[in-house]
């Protein structure tokens, strides 16, 4: 039977090409979408936790409260005895401090009076020691435009459209305008030792990246940061566990009334990236679902006219004596090795897409000038193994679900009126 069945659909075209040119499209879309918001939903929780909320975050009571105003005189101090112990608690997990700060970036002309200022978001990140992985993290090498990474105290990084906007270049003299930590004026000088772009819109505008240790002697933060960021080596946010460690280590501190006692936050508490996180896990079946209905319209209308076009060959298989249950499930064979060539065929398509933008990716920057949102530039799809396999589903349930409803008139064919349907 089996061998009955791929010749029919070898020799007759009609019921095998459009079928399978339908499934090679749904599944090839299928792959390429899973992908596609796969890629961005990934890059845009990557992107804020290496830049921002870490997968977990560690601060004080009070500066957690007020977090979104980056209020640095509520920073948490002792930072160096708090991370040495996260470091001993959770050896899975890199911990390093960051402040964030705001202030005027002022560039003295040759009289030392004011040539252009600016303002000026500015991150303090671990530049200089040994076991640091910033460099890597932040992407900061890659990003550099002009210059040099800071090599020694003192020197700072300026984003390029920020330095662009103020005309200076890598040796230039920047003066840093901020409060320290106990609300007094804050002045520092540094030597702009080079320019960066990290495609991220919200930071390219007006980014200053300082060594901590600098920023801290500067805002008399000696010893303290704003926050203490945890994230996992893999970069990804693995579910479940962030949260219970969180309640691990808050448990710890729950007799604490202090409002300057640490606290930890995982990711999906911050920026409203939880309901990111379940979009990323709903969204395969929703792509699935959505495709699957589509297809399946598709090829029981397909079916339907299949059956039409084959009433005579029906009617004969009946009138020989085969079963209609038989017939029924023929069909449905017929469906399951069509939506298996269809998928192959679409899931191989559908990835080749797919690994091209993953490599190249579409530059909306065009879109972003006045985004927010701690999100690349660069939109890019990304392959996960799942890739390979998630056309699969509509690809065969559509086929089957398909013929299953167009096969339902089988039974309404009576057999007793086989004999005037072949006179007539």
């Amino acid at each position: 039977m089996i061998r009955f069945l791929l010749k029919g659909l070898l020799r007759d075209r009609s019921r095998s090409v459009l079928p399978v040119i339908v499934v090679v499209v749904g599944v090839m879309l299928t792959v390429f979408m899973f992908s596609w918001m796969n890629g961005v939903l990934s890059d845009i929780i990557y992107t804020s936790a290496r830049f921002n909320t870490g997968h977990v975050k560690i601060m004080s009571r009070a500066y957690a409260e007020n977090s979104d105003q980056l209020p640095n005189d509520l920073a948490l101090l002792g930072i160096a005895d708090l991370t040495k112990q996260l470091r001993r608690d959770y050896p899975e997990m890199y911990w390093t401090p960051r402040i964030h700060f705001g202030g005027l970036l002022d560039i003295p002309g040759e009289n030392g009076e004011t040539r252009a200022q600016g303002p000026a978001v500015g991150r303090g990140v671990d530049l200089f020691s040994p076991a640091s992985r910033e460099n890597e993290l932040l992407q900061i090498e890659q990003s550099l435009v002009t210059g040099h990474l800071p090599k020694q105290s003192g020197e700072i990084l300026v984003s390029q459209d920020f330095s662009e906007k103020l005309h200076v270049v890598p040796g230039d003299t920047a003066t840093l305008i901020s409060s320290t930590m106990y609300g007094s004026m804050a002045v520092a000088n540094f030597i702009i030792a080079g320019t960066v772009r990290f495609g991220v819109t919200g930071l390219d505008r007006g980014a200053i990246i300082v060594d901590v240790s600098d920023i801290q002697t500067a805002l008399d933060m000696m010893d303290g940061a704003g926050e203490i960021i945890g994230l996992f080596p893999d970069r990804r946010y693995q579910k479940g566990i962030p949260e219970q460690m969180t309640a691990e280590f808050n448990a710890r501190y729950a007799d604490d009334s202090d409002e300057f006692a640490p606290v930890m936050v995982p990711l999906r508490e911050q920026n409203g990236l939880g309901a990111m996180l379940d979009l990323s896990s709903q969204f395969v079946g929703i792509i699935v679902f959505i495709f699957v209905m589509a297809m399946s319209v598709v090829l029981w209308n397909t079916g339907l006219m299949g059956s039409l076009r084959r009433y005579g060959e029906i009617g004969v298989r009946l009138a020989i004596g085969e079963r209609k249950g038989h017939l029924y499930f023929s069909l449905i064979a017929e469906a399951i090795a069509v939506g298996l060539v269809g998928s192959i065929i679409g899931t191989g398509l559908g990835l080749l897409i797919s690994f091209y933008m993953q490599e190249n990716g579409i530059d909306i920057s065009g879109m972003m000038k006045d985004a927010t949102m701690m999100m690349s530039t660069v939109m890019r799809a990304r392959v996960t193994p799942m890739s390979y396999f998630i056309g699969f589903i509509p690809g065969l349930l559509a086929t089957v679900l398909g013929a299953s409803l167009s096969g339902i008139g089988i039974y309404r064919r009576q057999t007793a009126q086989l004999t005037k349907e072949f006179e007539a």
